[in-house]
């Protein structure tokens, strides 16, 4: 870059600092503050720990018409796979060859499964499952990979105690000791 190149750099890098704090003091002015009730309606975060999961239950013989109806078609009878990824199987087979990264073999928590299909799923219609649908559909894939009885209760106390198979695969850096 020749010297007048490096001056007219220097000189629009100057310019540009000195206007962009005035633009942040008056910020965009765009939409309105949320209140509380409209954050606490779109603030769906569950924590490893289950903090954030709300009121509800489900069983996995609940979560069987859950998942037919509204899981199925992507992800194939039992969640064995279909048009997408498997949900179920691939136990002990991360260190494999071919490891298959399921619901039973690779998530270590089962609240960020909740999460997951709380906020994502269905596909189609992301986010219109009820509490209790999300429950069932969680206890459902939880027993399909041999982790929960079929008639065992998940819900807000019940699912953050599940231990999962690939539990101790990950390391963190959390402070929180997730």
């Amino acid at each position: 870059m020749s010297m007048p190149e490096r001056v007219l750099m220097g000189l629009a890098l100057y310019l540009a600092a000195a206007v962009v704090p005035v633009q942040a003091a008056q910020g965009p002015s765009l939409g309105v503050p949320l209140t509380p009730e409209q954050l606490s309606s779109i603030d769906l975060t569950v924590t490893p720990d289950g903090d954030g999961l709300p009121p509800g239950n489900g069983n996995a013989a609940t979560g069987a018409g859950v998942y037919a109806e509204h899981c199925q078609a992507c992800h194939g009878v039992g969640g064995r796979g279909g048009p997408n990824d498997a949900l179920t199987g691939g136990r002990d087979s991360l260190a494999g060859a071919s490891p298959l990264k399921t619901v039973g073999s690779y998530w270590p928590y089962a609240t960020t499964l909740f999460d997951y299909v709380r906020r994502a799923m269905p596909y189609q219609a992301p986010g219109s499952l009820s509490a209790d649908e999300v429950y069932a559909v969680t206890a459902f894939l939880l027993f399909e990979n041999g982790i929960i009885g079929e008639g065992d209760e998940m819900n807000a106390a019940s699912l953050p105690a599940v231990t999962m198979p690939n539990r101790n695969g990950f390391r963190t850096r959390h402070a929180h000791g997730w």
